[in-house]
């Protein structure tokens, strides 16, 4: 790709975790101050950057790359939900936020939270 989108409104807060959270996945809210791997067909709040010690530095806003599971989203405004094992879909039950790139090859898109 000939630009870059790294470092855009990054907003990023240091939240408790539940078991399994792990970096680069997609998480949700799970009790007050915590956030859990995020359930299949739930949106998610945004992704975990870093995990240590029961603790996650997790990106709310900007731009970040995530896994996705089965069809390969559009670029552009996408419904996207957790698939409960990590990675993201296509769900209408999901969090509307813009596709701006889409690696098939590593079935990765980079969004706009």
């Amino acid at each position: 790709m000939k630009v870059a989108f790294g470092g855009y409104g990054e907003k990023l807060v240091t939240f408790e975790t539940a078991e399994g959270v792990l970096a680069g996945m997609p998480v949700m809210m799970s009790a007050n101050g915590t956030v859990a791997p995020c359930a299949e067909g739930k949106a998610f709040c945004g992704a975990a950057v870093n995990v240590r010690d029961g603790f996650a530095a997790v990106q709310l806003a900007g731009y970040v790359r995530l896994p996705y599971t089965g069809t390969a989203p559009a670029v552009g405004y996408q419904t996207l939900a957790g698939d409960g094992a990590g990675k993201i879909k296509a769900d209408a039950a999901g969090r509307s936020v813009l596709v701006v790139d889409v690696d098939t090859s590593a079935a990765v898109c980079g969004v706009i939270l």
